[in-house]
């Protein structure tokens, strides 16, 4: 069982949750997170950000681009070369493979499904969220026999970060 998922609404903490593990378990891992972009408190887009620094922007309102999720045009060149370079030199690289998150922008990306393949059916600790709306490619992998999903609220996230903890001190 070495594929954490963690799925849960927007905003309800699962991109700060991957990070404290991170930093209090002190991992060796490699990947990416997102974050949101923000103008005037006005949230205006996502940027990729690997664990070893680099960045791109991932979607933003202002991108014209045939990919789109609600107002957001989505940068699948920026996504391709930061995301999916980071989960391949994860799976060389690291202990853990980290994937925030297999979502719907990132899904317009074959290359993006490929790395994530690959890392899921590697021996890599795969750590990533996923979308948690209905989707063929995402249910599919929340429904392999070696994923662990946990569904993040705020009333549960100290007790779901205590168990992911666990699992991965076991692995590791």
């Amino acid at each position: 069982m070495n594929n954490i998922l963690i799925t849960g609404k927007p905003g309800v903490g699962k991109t700060t949750l991957i990070r404290k593990l991170i930093e209090e378990l002190n991992l060796d891992a490699g990947g990416f997170y997102t974050q949101e972009m923000r103008i005037g408190g006005r949230r205006v887009g996502f940027k990729i950000i690997t664990l070893d620094g680099e960045e791109s922007i991932l979607a933003h309102v202002d991108i014209k681009s045939p990919y789109r999720v609600s107002k957001y045009g989505v940068n699948l060149e920026g996504l391709e070369k930061v995301g999916v370079e980071s989960i391949w030199r994860a799976l060389e690289e690291n202990d853990i493979v980290v994937i925030d998150e297999i979502g719907k922008m990132e899904l317009f990306s074959p290359r993006f499904k490929e790395a994530v393949n690959s890392a899921l059916n590697s021996d890599k600790i795969v750590l990533a969220t996923i979308l948690l709306a209905p989707n063929p490619y995402t249910d599919k992998i929340k429904r392999r026999q070696d994923v662990k999903l946990f569904y993040l609220t705020q009333e549960n996230r100290g007790k779901v970060k205590e168990e992911i903890k666990d699992i991965l001190q076991q692995l590791l």
